[in-house]
């Protein structure tokens, strides 16, 4: 078990900071959280994650800012319960889905979708550009989903127990809700029983009233208000109170 808490710089409404919050809590690794958005950080951030990218960990052996090494590195310090598969058929179906949710889905969920409809209008103030939405919801979002319908299972696990995968997939659906994207389970089945199976797991339910406080609380009241909620604060922080754009465009 790790020495002192895990510190996680990353706000709570980040899909890669819930995968590695998920991640932790499924092996019992106690963390605190400095929930920035990472538009606002500080230096002390640009040093850390020199992309401007979030989550960052920091424990007492490493600094890392990248969800998919930092649950990489998590599972083989901490190997109970296991993050991955065993067989290397398995876990390397299990890195291609991560790869996958991290890339493709973080593209189209996250840069055209809950960037159009909460970080322009709400972090700079930039309206939102109904034609990269409308293709977004009416092409990509259906191209990644038919994908996914064919690759999830009806029921349980992709690999019988939880999984990065699973994991990594799921967070996303998150955001979607947030920008206003209904799954239709008619069309997608499979995968609409996956998302609802998955937000329903301790680690995941345990993260919604602070993702939820977050949504609906201006910027600079939020941290107070996880503080009032009852977050695993970290005692000092690296937001800053003016945004600023990361080095890379998506």
């Amino acid at each position: 078990m790790a020495a002192a808490p895990v510190k996680i710089i990353g706000t709570y409404i980040s899909p890669y900071v819930r995968k590695v919050l998920v991640c932790l809590d499924l092996k019992g690794i106690p963390y605190q959280i400095d929930p920035i958005i990472p538009f606002f950080g500080n230096e002390e951030f640009s040093r850390l994650s020199l992309v401007r990218r979030i989550p960052v960990l920091i424990d007492d052996r490493v600094t890392l800012a990248d969800s998919s090494v930092i649950c990489e590195y998590l599972d083989e310090r901490y190997p109970s319960p296991p993050l991955f598969p065993s067989g290397a058929e398995r876990r390397a179906r299990a890195r291609w889905l991560e790869e996958f949710a991290d890339t493709r889905m973080g593209e189209v969920f996250i840069w055209r979708l809950f960037n159009e409809r909460v970080i322009k209008p709400f972090v700079w103030g930039q309206p939102t550009d109904e034609a990269v939405l409308r293709r977004t919801l009416d092409e990509e979002m259906p191209d990644v989903l038919t994908y996914l319908e064919a690759e999830l299972p009806p029921d349980g696990y992709l690999f019988g127990e939880i999984s990065v995968a699973d994991i990594s997939l799921a967070v996303f659906f998150r955001n979607a809700a947030f920008a206003r994207f209904s799954l239709d389970p008619q069309r997608w089945p499979n995968t609409a029983a996956f998302v609802s199976r998955m937000f329903e797991h301790p680690s995941f339910a345990k993260l919604c009233p602070f993702e939820e406080l977050l949504i609906r609380t201006p910027i600079p009241q939020q941290r107070e208000a996880l503080r009032r909620a009852g977050a695993p604060l970290t005692s000092d922080t690296l937001g800053g109170s003016q945004p600023r754009p990361g080095i890379l465009s998506i």
